[in-house]
């Protein structure tokens, strides 16, 4: 057996052990939800399921890749060893204080929470100014972005017991993240090149998702709210539409998860244009569960792959990684649209998502722990 090499590359730790949080936050949420069970913390449920699916499990999926790229952008070492390892235990820090909530309370818990996030723009940041791949800036303008959505969603939590608009910052910031590097992974593993469509796309994208995150404040009528997401919703379906169609799985999972994006654009003007309210939140699940969550597993699985020497080929048990989250993302969106078949839909979907990230562990977990 290899020797443990878990601290040797970003990607490592966080993309086990992030996989496995997402497994375990939904098959902890799903049960509190329905009143099974009742944790003893300072987040109702679905504060609790927005804050560590936005802020526990994404950040780690992002650190891993960029703790992957951003070495490869500068050219410079990547982080390892204890640096990485003191990293890695400020995203647990997080997850603890956030378990220990009603101990701590929300100041520390803000605190608490916040470090990972931070630490973690400010190595990206050091990187990209020592080696001047000033590129790499809008990369860490969403990071900023997701920190701000952090603090503001705890002050809103502290404020008025829910957070909207924090929760809504971060969704369109790691939306916009997945646009802007979906423009540069999917590209370059289906023979395409970016266009100015696409950044036409991109830009129609980030207006719509302004529009999205300010709609109940009166800022825009509704009808121009939602032509916005509608133009958005087109745009991005064209420039799915133009990547080619390959046969590996892989490929097929990036481009599934991506179609979940436009997906969501049009679910949202939908609920603009119609003033059917369902639609707002299938939207928010097309985005969060198809898109998020399928474009992490779909990176994940080309990182482990290509960084463990292995071809970027397709395989029955990856095929069943891009279906399970597939189907969780519809069964998700279908239970908000008919909520008379939540109690059935809900655990579906749960379950879908459980098993493709405890998948994806199980495939790949000893190639992450051993494998150079």
């Amino acid at each position: 057996m290899k020797p443990i090499t878990l601290f040797s590359a970003g990607y490592r730790p966080f993309f086990l052990f992030g996989s496995l949080y997402a497994a375990g936050l939904i098959a902890v949420w799903v049960p509190w939800f329905l009143g099974l069970v009742n944790p003893e913390m300072d987040f109702s449920p679905v504060s609790w399921h927005a804050h560590e699916l936005l802020f526990g499990f994404v950040p780690a999926i992002v650190a891993g890749f960029l703790l992957t790229a951003v070495p490869n952008w500068t050219g410079r070492p990547p982080l390892v060893g204890w640096p990485l390892a003191a990293l890695f235990t400020a995203w647990i820090v997080g997850r603890l204080g956030v378990a220990g909530s009603t101990a701590l309370g929300p100041f520390a818990v803000a605190l608490s929470t916040l470090l990972f996030p931070v630490a973690l723009a400010v190595v990206v940041g050091r990187e990209i100014a020592t080696a001047g791949a000033w590129r790499g800036l809008r990369i860490l303008a969403i990071l900023a972005a997701l920190i701000g959505a952090q603090s503001l969603f705890h002050w809103e939590l502290w404020r008025f017991g829910q957070s909207v608009h924090g929760t809504r910052l971060a969704v369109a910031a790691i939306l916009t993240a997945i646009m802007l590097t979906g423009g540069w992974i999917i590209p370059s593993v289906t023979a395409n090149s970016s266009s100015r469509f696409d950044r036409l796309a991109m830009g129609l994208g980030l207006t719509a998702l302004a529009a999205w995150i300010v709609r109940d404040e009166g800022v825009l009528d509704d009808r121009l709210t939602g032509a916005l997401l509608l133009a958005a919703g087109v745009a991005q379906t064209v420039v799915l539409a133009r990547w080619q169609r390959h046969r590996t799985s892989l490929r097929l999972d990036l481009s599934v998860a991506y179609a979940f994006i436009p997906v969501g654009f049009l679910l949202a003007a939908w609920a603009s244009l119609s003033g059917i309210a369902a639609y707002n939140g299938a939207a928010l699940h097309a985005w969060t569960v198809g898109a998020i969550g399928g474009t992490a597993l779909a990176t994940m699985t080309w990182i482990a792959r290509s960084h463990s020497g292995r071809a970027l080929t397709g395989s029955w048990p990856a095929v069943g990684i891009g279906f399970a989250v597939a189907a969780a993302a519809g069964a998700r969106i279908a239970g908000v649209l008919d909520p008379q078949r939540t109690l059935l839909l809900m655990p579906l979907a749960g379950a879908l998502w459980v098993a493709a990230f405890l998948m994806f562990a199980l495939i790949h977990g000893r190639r992450l722990l051993t494998y150079r």
